[in-house]
């Protein structure tokens, strides 16, 4: 009835932007992220008759209004795909991040995974990684890919059978270092993909990525750094080009954010450096480059006047002990 789960939050490369389904999460195309570590959320659930009511608490905050209603999706999602008796009692979940959260760190998806891996525990699911990212998809499609962990892909579709995530083989984590230049600016990510259809730019983006996921698979199998990561920087810009015409023309990038752009384009053209940037929907910058450029990468961004911190590929959600349980 009770099991604490741990989950890392991904970096989009391959970005989905846009859901057909509101409710079940449903994106309008594919997309392709790789998990970031030791960045993490770790969550606890319980169902038991000794609760009034199904409660959420995230870093010590109870969740009300939108935030709850999500956490609540996730958890009917298990209960629906549950034969145990007990999951119709009341839910307690209890979730800690180690990283900051809306800052386009992607802390919902490592939320949703680690919450989708612990119910499906405590929900008694004799459920496959795949399965238990359709579980964290309605919760949020970045948590899916989250679920599986390291470079993973969300196929786009109609059902769980279709829409679910799966690893792509890649030894890129062996190299991969990612400095994330921390830019604290506050996002609402749900605004960017409910308004993304009306951008005059998402038809034209909708056409281009399938492209662009065929060739970001073949890059990750080929263990060809330059053309994964150089795919993920030119995929940011089309994705804040879509945002950014959308009706409220939403602008998440700040002043730091470009600085941390020059700064990569100029260790890149000028030095050499095999270096990246990413964003997904937020103002902080993912640098992707490989260990052994990773202590000269992280001087450069943080000349650029933000926090930063480096980071390594993070493996799949993953149960804990119950020394672990946060309640």
């Amino acid at each position: 009835m009770k099991a604490t789960a741990m989950a890392h939050p991904i970096q989009g490369l391959v970005k989905y932007h846009g859901m057909r389904d509101d409710i079940k999460r449903l994106p309008y195309h594919d997309s392709i992220s790789v998990c970031t570590a030791p960045s993490h959320t770790r969550t606890t659930v319980e169902f038991s008759m000794d609760y009034e009511e199904d409660t959420f608490v995230v870093d010590g905050d109870e969740l009300d209004g939108r935030a709850y209603e999500r956490v609540e999706a996730v958890v009917e999602k298990a209960r629906s795909k549950s034969d145990a008796a007990h999951t119709v009692y009341p839910v307690r979940l209890e979730s800690e991040n180690s990283f900051p959260t809306n800052v386009g760190l992607g802390s919902s998806s490592s939320g949703f995974a680690a919450a989708a891996m612990a119910l499906a525990e405590a929900a008694e699911l004799d459920a496959s990684k795949g399965e238990i990212s359709t579980i964290a998809r309605v919760g949020s499609a970045s948590a899916a890919r989250a679920v599986t962990g390291a470079f993973s892909h969300l196929r786009t579709g109609m059902n769980d059978e279709d829409c679910r995530s799966e690893r792509i083989p890649s030894n890129l984590h062996e190299d991969l270092k990612i400095v994330v230049g921390l830019v604290p600016y506050h996002k609402d990510t749900d605004d960017a993909h409910r308004e993304a259809a009306d951008s005059h730019m998402f038809q034209a983006r909708n056409a281009h990525i399938h492209e662009q996921i065929a060739k970001m698979r073949d890059s990750l199998r080929n263990d060809d750094f330059e053309g994964v990561f150089e795919r993920a920087e030119h995929d940011s810009l089309s994705l804040a080009a879509t945002t950014m015409t959308g009706p409220s023309g939403w602008v998440y990038w700040q002043p730091a954010t470009l600085a941390v752009f020059n700064a990569v384009r100029e260790l890149r053209e000028e030095e050499d450096v095999p270096v990246y940037f990413s964003t997904d929907t937020g103002a902080s910058v993912y640098v992707n480059t490989t260990e052994e450029h990773a202590e000269e990468v992280e001087e450069v961004v943080s000349d650029c006047g933000v926090s930063t911190t480096v980071w390594d590929v993070g493996g799949p959600a993953r149960l804990l002990e119950e020394d672990d349980h946060l309640f």
